[in-house]
Parts: C-alpha cells; sequence; structure tokens
C-alpha cells in the first residue's frame, strides 16, 4: 500500500494560503516597512503652507478665474414646439 503525503484535493488550499500569507506580508511590508517613516517640514515649507502664500511671496498676484459662459446661449425667436405625445405608438 502506497501512502500519500497530501491530499489531492488540498492541494489548491494550500496553495491559496500560501498566496494569502505571502499578499499579508507584503502588505504589513509596504505599509509599515522604513520607507514609509513621516515627513518632516523644515522652516521653508512651514513659511508658505497654501499656494496663495508661496505665490505671494515670490511677488505673484492670485486672482479669481474668469466665469465660464453658459454652455448654450439663448437663441432669440420662440422656442421649437415638441410634440405631444412622442413616445406611444399611432394607433
Amino acid at each position: 500500500m502506497e501512502r500519500q503525503d497530501i491530499h489531492p484535493h488540498f492541494v489548491p488550499v494550500i496553495i491559496a494560503t500560501l498566496v494569502a500569507v505571502m499578499g499579508f506580508a507584503g502588505l504589513l511590508l509596504v505599509n509599515h516597512g522604513p520607507c514609509n517613516k513621516p515627513n518632516i517640514k523644515d522652516q521653508t515649507m512651514i513659511q508658505h503652507g497654501t499656494t496663495a502664500g508661496s505665490a505671494a511671496a515670490v511677488g505673484a498676484a492670485v486672482a479669481p478665474t474668469e466665469q465660464k459662459p453658459e454652455i448654450e446661449p439663448a437663441v432669440p425667436g420662440p422656442k421649437p414646439v415638441a410634440p405631444a405625445i412622442s413616445d406611444q405608438k399611432k394607433s
């Protein structure tokens, strides 16, 4: 009688478990690893915290944008009339 170490139905379960464990380990390494250190702001970054502050520091003026024109201008004259019942079949 020959002995089988692993039942063939459990091989996909073992492979899926190994992939899940390796993915979890990779997630922990990326999210909490040595490359994910908090950034410390120096004095120049603290002085001009916003875009407007940075622009004012170099002498640029910040102005609001122009209003966009209407999507479709008003057409002179009467509006076209739609049919009373357009979706129903005619009997």
